[in-house]
């Protein structure tokens, strides 16, 4: 899990969490799983709930991405 970029305070979209090969330059991953097991793991109450900014964004507090990592580790 690469938690340096969890600093301070803001906003994570889910590519920062769990990655994005095909971006230029490639993200890595907080959190190595796909898209899809991090919705099932929010559906069931395991990973942190968004915010939702737009009617098609969602975000993550930084913090509550910090917790789940060291809650992880």
């Amino acid at each position: 899990m690469n938690i340096d970029r969890l600093k301070g305070e803001g906003l994570l979209r889910l590519k920062d969490i769990v990655g994005d090969r095909k971006a230029v330059p490639p993200i890595h991953p907080i959190i190595p799983i796909s898209k899809s097991s991090w919705w099932a793991g929010v559906k069931s109450g395991r990973f942190p709930r968004p915010i939702k900014i737009g009617p098609r964004i969602s975000a993550w507090r930084v913090s509550d991405i910090m917790a789940l990592v060291k809650e992880m580790v």
